[in-house]
């Protein structure tokens, strides 16, 4: 039920979302897996919606220095808002509405890291 509530969806996090029916095919009808792969490194995020599945391709070291390959939790963290969102859409609750409080708590903390790692001039690199 929980992925059923992103079936609409078009992105998260700003990153558009794979869905099963976009995955490249070889000639035979197969999935061509090193396409998909390369393919991951540009639309991180990859929905089958008959398997109720999520899958995420996380950053693999820093943007500035190896380039964007993936998302970063904190779309992880947005999913999780999308999906608790549109249950409580559905079924409202005190709990989903704390769990959204503290979703969005957790956002704005990795918000105000980015801002001061900014400040600091180290945003994107592997410093402190």
């Amino acid at each position: 039920m929980a992925l059923e509530t992103l079936k609409d969806v078009k992105e998260i996090g700003g990153f558009k979302i794979l869905r099963k029916a976009e995955r490249p095919l070889k000639q035979d009808g197969s999935v061509d897996w090193e396409k998909y792969d390369a393919l991951k490194n540009v639309i991180p995020i990859a929905i089958d919606d008959d398997l109720n599945t999520i899958s995420f391709k996380i950053q693999n070291g820093p943007i500035k220095e190896v380039g964007a390959n993936g998302c970063q939790v904190d779309t992880l963290i947005h999913a999780a808002k999308e999906i608790i969102g549109s249950l409580n859409a559905k079924f409202p609750c005190k709990e989903n509405e704390t769990c959204l409080y503290h979703l969005n708590k957790a956002l704005q903390a990795l918000e105000d890291r980015k801002k001061d790692r900014e400040l600091r001039e180290v945003e994107g690199l592997n410093q402190k």
